[in-house]
């Protein structure tokens, strides 16, 4: 089994791939924000994911893995956030002038995600999610559901990190 360095810490998280969802423990440095880590230039290639329980789609029914760690391919991510209580603020200033938050859905493999994202006053939601040359969006205040888990009661979190080129966008 890992063991963490002392200038590390593992951060409850939960990860999502259009074909996978990963719960468990992220390695990280002390001083990594967890929430917009993947939006930093620190972001990994792999996140390092200790006890994970993984479950796959792709056939029915989902099968459940388990495993001692996993190294996960962050360019095969569709969603990421850390598992609330967190204590990480939030990325934005609620004074900030020109913004306003639009209700939006975002569908992550099998996984519907309800809630808000942050777009400037001035433009509707398709010319940003064309001009945004982003890795990585904030959804906020979201709720996360799966329609083919009914026994999952759905989650809700304050920010889940989305990456636009693995994930559908609805209204």
């Amino acid at each position: 089994m890992y063991i963490l360095r002392p200038d590390e810490k593992s951060t409850p998280v939960m990860l999502y791939s259009n074909m996978s969802f990963i719960r468990g423990e992220a390695v990280t440095r002390q001083s990594v924000r967890v929430n917009i880590w993947l939006r930093t230039d620190g972001a990994p290639k792999h996140i390092h994911v200790l006890k994970p329980q993984t479950l796959v789609f792709g056939g029915s029914p989902a099968k459940m893995m388990s495993f001692e760690e996993i190294y996960f391919p962050v360019s095969e991510l569709a969603a990421f956030h850390p598992l609330p209580p967190s204590d990480d603020p939030l990325d934005y200033d609620a004074s900030e002038a020109n913004r306003q938050m639009q209700d939006i859905t975002v569908m992550a493999g099998t996984f519907l995600m309800k809630g808000q994202i942050r777009i400037s006053t001035q433009t509707e939601m398709s010319q940003s999610l064309e001009v945004a040359h982003v890795s990585w969006m904030s959804l906020y205040d979201a709720e996360i559901s799966n329609p083919f888990l009914p026994q999952m009661t759905p989650l809700h979190v304050p920010l889940v990190l989305v990456n636009p080129s693995h994930v559908a966008f609805a209204s």
